[in-house]
């Protein structure tokens, strides 16, 4: 099967129930709504509870998406959960979904960690793996629960981070939806600057100036390599999906497309950087809204810890 005939052909997400506001932040530490808004342009977002794993929301957002495709479980056999809060150490999440979903006992079934640009890579890789004529239909989820990972005495990193799961379901083409190509990229030499290092309290620690100015030359990067690969210009893009990190990072990246920001799906206001979730959550989102239509192409770019960074082109 050539890469040309593999579609997306159904999206899905879900986030916990809590919301966490900066109000109620502000309680637990010293910040305020405003300096959150300003700075990053957040405004809530959503924690789960102790006993909602990355398994429960990936398994939730999966079943969403298989229904909004058409495509059963027992149709799936291959299962890739991009993910940097698994269940547990040993065996991978996507097992997990696996079994809870009731996907074939004869599917691959695996995580991946590429931090905030997970969905893409697990995007790339499952369209290669559909493209070598193995596998017919794939689940490729983004799942994380980042409140495991936070310090909340931190304010510098507490305040960007939220819960959630994206899906979408891969197969045979069916005339729309069709990926174009992806671009992934890794500067190791810069892994320090966002990490969560081996010790007794394993939180998020981040150098945020440093990883804002790698963010915004990444995130530029990778979009020019995929437009110029492709032949296609930046005012040719109907719809641009970024990771959901800083909107002051999107707002730049519109300027370097020289996109009015209406183009980009914005919805960290209400969500925070869920990290590998960040991307299929969005993209969920703006094919329900009708932002997505038929013969649109749309851009896909993140960064994450790594560094990791990377793009995607879509024609619906």
């Amino acid at each position: 099967m050539a890469t040309t005939d593999i579609c997306i052909l159904g999206t899905g997400a879900h986030v916990p129930a809590k919301v966490l506001t900066n109000h109620e932040l502000a309680r637990m530490v010293d910040t305020t709504d405003e300096w959150i808004v300003t700075r990053t342009g957040i405004r809530e977002r959503r924690i789960a509870s102790k006993t909602e794993m990355t398994s429960h929301m990936a398994a939730a957002a999966a079943r969403a998406a298989l229904a909004n495709a058409g495509v059963t479980a027992e149709q799936i056999d291959l299962v890739i959960l991009a993910t940097l809060t698994p269940d547990q150490p040993m065996p991978a999440t996507a097992c997990l979904v696996q079994h809870e979903l009731g996907v074939p006992a004869g599917a691959a079934c695996f995580d991946l960690n590429a931090a905030c640009s997970g969905f893409l890579y697990a995007l790339d890789t499952a369209w290669a793996m559909l493209a070598s004529g193995r596998h017919q239909h794939a689940l490729v989820i983004g799942a994380e629960k980042m409140s495991s990972l936070v310090d909340w005495t931190d304010r510098s990193t507490c305040v960007l981070f939220g819960d959630g799961a994206g899906a979408a379901v891969l197969g045979p083409a069916r005339g729309t939806a069709q990926i174009l190509g992806a671009r992934l990229y890794a500067e190791g030499a810069h892994a320090g600057l966002l990490c969560v290092p081996r010790s007794p309290k394993p939180f998020i620690q981040m150098k945020g100036r440093e990883v804002f100015k790698n963010a915004v030359r990444e995130m530029e990067d990778a979009v020019r390599d995929i437009l110029e690969q492709h032949g296609v210009a930046a005012s040719q893009i109907a719809c641009v999906v970024p990771h959901q990190a800083n909107r002051r990072i999107i707002e730049s990246l519109a300027q370097y497309l020289g996109l009015p920001l209406e183009r980009f799906v914005v919805n960290l206001d209400r969500y925070g950087n869920t990290s590998a979730a960040s991307i299929p959550l969005a993209l969920d989102e703006a094919r329900r809204a009708g932002r997505v239509r038929a013969g649109d192409t749309t851009l896909l770019v993140a960064f994450g810890a790594g560094l990791t960074y990377g793009s995607a082109l879509v024609r619906w």
